[in-house]
């Protein structure tokens, strides 16, 4: 394909040929196929549990793995009308969880409305923060907002090392994250018997699948313990899906075909069963709805004869609705599978 579609100047063109890129592609069987052999096809929804909104595009970090394609200069912010939307929606229904993401979740000027919105409506909050945010100018107390609402805080850490996660997320990102967990830990977060949750995550680095939740888990909590005094309490891997940046960078490093493959290899009809989207529902900043977050990056709104506009929310069809897939579900499906809250299998 033109290697030149791939580049930022111009997302609609990159976000159709990554479409082309993974809907043409011969490497793999075509992922239905292997959800048809399981008796898992059409893969259907089984509730909404968890809402997911991403309330906008800016952050303060560009990092080479984001699926977002986040930055400085994203511009794209969700509105306090379509937050108002979003709450009328998450009312129709019994969903627990509101997991709101980015970006920078935080540096939407609205971010503490809605939280406190959705609080008041006896819903769990997450928050996806950057770590880095946390310590940022005007961003000073945000670890106590968080706090004292006992928002739960899910966290991106490459790697334990400095020299790992600057590689993957730019110069110096690795000290400030580890002051930004120091000061969650300071107001409670991570400690025992505080009720305060963190949960850190991780993601490969290259072109390879996470190692086994438990494992890394473990060496995580004993290395940032050892290095730091840092405490938190569980740890996610997720694996890189190929689109956005990812999907870049596996082109342009010939890694493409080498990476879809191993990701087919890998394929496991037990994490096809219980991927995130079956009971999640995704919210785009501008209110488009999605099947999940990879899906609202690619564009790929919910299927044919559904409301795709939160405003037009439906509830009862939303809850039972056939699910978008293609070729880039073989990233939540592969090993242990991966989802929002990590690995979903043995």
């Amino acid at each position: 394909m033109n290697q030149s579609l791939l580049k930022r100047n111009h997302p609609l063109a990159v976000i159709d040929a990554q479409r082309r890129v993974l809907e043409s592609d011969a490497a793999v069987p075509a992922f239905g196929e292997r959800l048809a052999a399981a008796d898992l096809h059409p893969l259907t929804a089984t509730g909404i549990e968890t809402f997911q909104i991403n309330v906008g595009k800016m952050c303060n970090q560009v990092c080479k793995h984001c699926h977002v394609d986040a930055g400085p200069d994203r511009t794209e912010i969700m509105t306090r009308e379509t937050m108002e939307l979003c709450l009328a929606a998450l009312d129709q229904t019994n969903a627990q969880v509101v997991d709101l993401t980015g970006g920078a979740p935080e540096m939407n000027p609205d971010f503490r409305w809605l939280v406190d919105q959705i609080v008041a409506r006896g819903r769990r909050v997450i928050d996806r923060s950057n770590l880095t945010i946390l310590v940022a100018q005007g961003y000073e107390d945000m670890c106590q907002f968080l706090a004292d609402r006992n928002i739960e805080v899910t966290a991106s850490l490459p790697y334990y090392l400095e020299s790992q996660t600057d590689a993957q997320r730019g110069d110096h990102v690795f000290e400030r994250s580890i002051r930004a967990l120091k000061n969650l830990n300071a107001v409670g977060y991570g400690m025992p018997d505080s009720g305060l949750t963190l949960n850190l995550v991780y993601n490969p680095t290259g072109a390879f699948l996470p190692p086994k939740q438990a494992g890394i888990e473990a060496d995580y909590k004993r290395e940032l313990r050892r290095r730091h005094g840092i405490e938190f309490n569980s740890l996610y891997t997720i694996t890189n899906i190929p689109i956005s940046r990812f999907l870049d960078f596996l082109i342009e490093s010939g890694n493409y075909g080498p990476y879809m493959q191993k990701l087919s290899n890998a394929y496991n009809p037990e994490a096809a069963k219980q991927v995130m989207c079956r009971s999640t529902i995704s919210i785009g900043w501008d209110g488009q709805l999605y099947d999940c977050d990879f899906n609202q990056m690619l564009e790929i709104t919910v299927g044919d004869g559904l409301p795709t506009h939160v405003r037009d929310f439906d509830a009862a069809a939303l809850a039972r609705r056939e699910i978008c897939i293609g070729n880039h579900c073989y990233g939540c499906t592969a090993g242990s599978g991966s989802s929002c809250t990590g690995a979903v299998a043995d």
